[in-house]
């Protein structure tokens, strides 16, 4: 035999023992599941894939999720399953299914033998507790949220999985008869699956982090707030988005529940009987009869997402703000975009991304007055004084529309989230807290260049695009997800970000009450990029000055929901002028009251609450 044909052999032999690094058929508590055993390169590592999972009984309309009762054979784990059901895009039609309560597994391989007690990485997506699948959008077969890049470059198992979305996942009567909350109770017994069977996939089931974008991030943050959960998470990343946001809790759920009853033709005024009625009617009815304005809307879109995680009493047993008690042992991330709210500020003020067009004082304070409703006038014209304060000195319009974009990035993301991360910091025993400001420009190219980081812009960075398809990213995106990739990953596996399988660019301090330490990230990292006390004064005019201001009260004090068709401009509450704010000019003309919901910025400090309503303080202020 020949040099060369000794090679190949012995390179075929290599591979051939190189090959037995796989799961094959895995057995959980329903049965048998293959996936498929993916090589990584010539000579790479190999991961395993499961799509496709069941975690739960296909559901049953408006009811809680069950176990599911196991299968007979192997099941052949090798496909994504549909979405839970919701409406397309045009909001004319539906697509997914009702049962979709599936999940899916990547499991980072060796070369030699398989791996064991693997940090566990499981994701929970956005999309407004409205749309979104566990797999993500795709271009072919290239899924934003598949989980090998995380997996393979953090050695971590990656676990996505569906939850119910719109009104199947969240109406509620805000009663027994409908209590609501079937999204995140699609969530928990995600998350409880996997506590229960992640093992013999090769994880540890102690260590399991949860992570997610904007209502994911949301539900991460309720998950770990949730008493339902005690002892299932053991760490958690909320990416733009917290149990605080003022789009996070419906207040108002009877009123969307009724919108939906009248549509289909159910009883409106007794509940029971109205519960009854929507849980016979076809889900694709359900779903249809609720849509969410996409263009000329008069108030902020905040006020038109009628379908809510809420509490309950029960999965939520009171407002978020009281429940970090439950949180204390669990380290935790969270974080924001610099420029979260421009996409929503580019919907409400399209002249936002067009140089020729500009924006006025006027337009600007319609905007404000939609966020500050439930404080009248003075509250309107507190935060617009305090926010156009430094046009001043730049009366730009590229001025102007940063400013836009920063107040809605305040209010819908930024805010909240730092009271968040001070609450867990006040609350926690064992647990660490971090938090940082992802601030890499938006790759979008019709966008101004002075548009930063935009809501879900850090999605691709930290599920590994520019690595998975390097084609379209430049060498500075790879620096930048590989910089996400191991701060997220080395936390799950350690608790710290610094520490674990991968280097990081530079050392992410954490979080305090004195420093408000946080991490900016973006492709130049070094010892710079820790900084300190982020919008500190905004943050001051929101939880203290702000909420100083007396509550409008007396009829049309709280905002009116939309009345007839959903699809209708909101009607402004009758009576009381004052609950109207009045433009800074003096002109006559009121600005509407918005739709629905709690329209306060922030979450107010909780009265008798002494440790809550002491927050701003403990602050720093």
């Amino acid at each position: 035999m020949g040099r060369w044909e000794l090679v190949v052999l012995g390179l075929a032999c290599w591979l051939a023992v190189a090959s037995a690094a796989k799961l094959g058929a895995v057995y959980t508590e329903g049965g048998f599941v293959e996936g498929v055993n993916k090589k990584l390169g010539l000579l790479g590592n190999y991961v395993d894939i499961f799509k496709g999972i069941p975690y739960a009984a296909a559901p049953k309309t408006l009811e809680n999720p069950q176990r599911h009762p196991g299968w007979q054979g192997t099941l052949k784990a090798k496909d994504f399953k549909k979405r839970c059901l919701q409406a397309t895009i045009t909001q004319d039609s539906t697509y997914g299914k009702e049962d979709c309560l599936y999940l899916n597994i990547w499991v980072p391989q060796g070369r030699k033998e398989v791996s064991r007690n693997l940090p566990v990485m499981i994701w929970i997506y956005g999309g407004g507790f409205l749309v979104g699948s566990s797999q993500g959008a795709n271009f072919l077969s290239n899924y934003l949220y598949d989980g090998e890049e995380i997996a393979t470059r953090g050695n971590v198992i990656v676990v996505s999985f569906n939850y119910r979305v719109g009104p199947l996942g969240f109406l509620s009567t805000g009663d027994s008869n409908l209590p609501g909350n079937y999204g995140l109770r699609d969530q928990h017994m995600a998350i409880a699956w996997v506590k229960r069977n992640i093992a013999v996939f090769g994880g540890d089931p102690d260590n399991i982090t949860i992570f997610g974008e904007s209502a994911g991030g949301a539900s991460v943050s309720l998950q770990t707030l949730s008493p339902y959960n005690k002892g299932l998470i053991k760490r958690a990343i909320s990416q733009s988005g917290v149990a605080l946001c003022p789009w996070a809790i419906q207040k108002n759920p009877l009123f969307w529940a009724k919108k939906i009853a009248e549509k289909v033709g159910c009883p409106l005024n007794d509940t029971g009987r109205m519960a009854k009625c929507l849980k016979i009617t076809d889900p694709r009815a359900l779903t249809l009869a609720y849509k969410m304005p996409l263009a000329g809307m008069e108030y902020p879109m905040l006020h038109y997402l009628g379908f809510l995680p809420v509490v309950d009493g029960d999965f939520l047993p009171s407002d978020p703000i009281n429940l970090y008690a439950n949180a204390a042992d669990i380290d935790y991330i969270a974080g924001t975009n610099d420029m979260d709210g421009h996409v929503f500020a580019s919907v409400e003020m399209p002249a936002i991304n067009k140089d020729k067009r500009a924006i006025t004082e006027e337009d600007f304070y319609k905007l404000v007055s939609g966020f500050t409703i439930t404080k009248g006038p003075s509250g309107a014209n507190a935060t617009f004084d305090f926010y156009t304060k430094p046009w001043a000195q730049d009366s730009s319009q590229e001025n102007k529309k940063k400013t836009v974009v920063h107040l809605e990035t305040d209010i819908l993301f930024l805010m909240p989230t730092e009271i968040a991360v001070a609450q867990h910091k006040t609350n926690a025993k064992s647990a660490k807290t971090y938090t940082y400001l992802f601030s890499q420009p938006s790759r979008m190219p019709t966008y101004p260049r002075w548009v930063g980081a935009d809501h879900a812009d850090d999605l691709q960075y930290v599920f590994g695009k520019p690595f998975a398809t390097p084609l379209g990213y430049r060498p500075q995106d790879r620096t930048v997800s590989k910089a996400m990739i191991a701060y997220w990953t080395n936390f799950a596996r350690t608790g710290d970000p610094n520490m674990g399988h991968s280097p990081v660019p530079t050392h992410w301090d954490p979080y305090t009450l004195e420093s408000g330490n946080y991490l900016e990230i973006n492709k130049k990292m070094d010892g710079s990029s820790m900084k300190q006390h982020l919008r500190t004064n905004y943050l001051q005019y929101w939880t203290v000055t702000y909420q100083a201001l007396p509550t409008v009260t007396g009829e049309g004090a709280t905002p009116t929901p939309p009345t007839g068709d959903s699809e209708a401009t909101p009607t402004p509450p009758a009576g009381d002028s004052e609950a109207t704010p009045a433009p800074p000019t003096g002109d006559s003309e009121a600005t509407p009251a918005p739709p629905a919901g709690d329209s306060e910025a922030t979450p107010a400090p909780t009265a008798g609450n002494s440790e809550v309503a002491q927050m701003p303080i403990v602050i720093g202020f």
